[in-house]
């Protein structure tokens, strides 16, 4: 159960952020190196934008978090195994979700929105992982 926990908690926080990341880099806003008061638009921009994260990421982080529960039971599969294999799964459902997003098409388009997917899903295998296997004494 604290597996699902933990990718309900992480992925919509951290793929909203890599999405508005990769949406803004996409758009060209920062052709230039960004200055502080931009990036702090980025933040606020993030922080009003969360609750939808939330809203629109929750059934998909609660999907990778069952992949990641299947493959956790598989005993042959080690934890850096399955962590490189739920992040791939999650690259490709971010990159068939958002790549085509917008009438740019390459190489970084491909790159960045299938970041989107892979390092929330890698993040929260990871700690997942931990959290999991970690003994509590009494």
């Amino acid at each position: 159960m604290k597996r699902y926990v933990i990718f309900a908690v992480l992925v919509p926080l951290l793929g909203g952020f890599l999405l508005l990341l990769a949406t803004t880099v996409m758009s060209g806003y920062w052709s230039h190196p960004p200055s502080l008061s931009e990036a702090g638009k980025l933040f606020t921009v993030f922080l009003k934008t969360l609750q939808y994260s939330y809203l629109f990421g929750l059934l998909p982080a609660l999907m990778l978090g069952a992949v990641d529960d299947i493959v956790f039971h598989v005993k042959r599969i080690g934890p850096l195994s399955r962590l490189v294999i739920v992040g791939l799964i999650a690259f490709a459902a971010a990159e068939l979700l958002y790549g085509s997003r917008g009438q740019d098409s390459g190489t970084l388009q491909f790159v960045l929105y299938g970041l989107v997917g892979f390092v929330p899903g890698a993040v929260s295998s990871g700690v997942a992982n931990t959290v999991a296997n970690r003994q509590v004494t009494a």
